[in-house]
């Protein structure tokens, strides 16, 4: 799902959890790759998630929501802010930048 909705980005990510380092960067299967040191248990993963993308994308943490997908390695985040800066910040994420 890639939907852009004025001063907020909502789009799918997959979610590597257990991985060695914290990142988010690259794509698979045209998501957004985020990766998380937290393993998928107890929602500790998604907190990962939401810490992952804030500060990729320069954001408070408050302004990150998993909408869908919250037992899943697939999500739904929903990020507040900027359209337009999200959105270039995002497709550097993407492409692996």
């Amino acid at each position: 799902m890639h939907r852009w909705q004025s001063g907020r980005v909502k789009r799918s990510v997959l979610v590597r959890p257990r991985s060695s380092r914290a990142a988010v960067g690259g794509s698979h299967d045209g998501l957004l790759v985020v990766r998380v040191r937290q393993p998928a248990t107890d929602g500790r993963a998604n907190v990962g998630v939401i810490e992952a993308v804030a500060t990729a994308l320069g954001v408070a943490r408050r302004d990150v929501r998993i909408c869908a997908g919250a037992s899943s390695r697939r999500k739904v985040v929903e990020v507040d802010g900027d359209e337009a800066v999200l959105a270039a910040a995002w497709q550097r994420l993407v492409e692996g930048g």
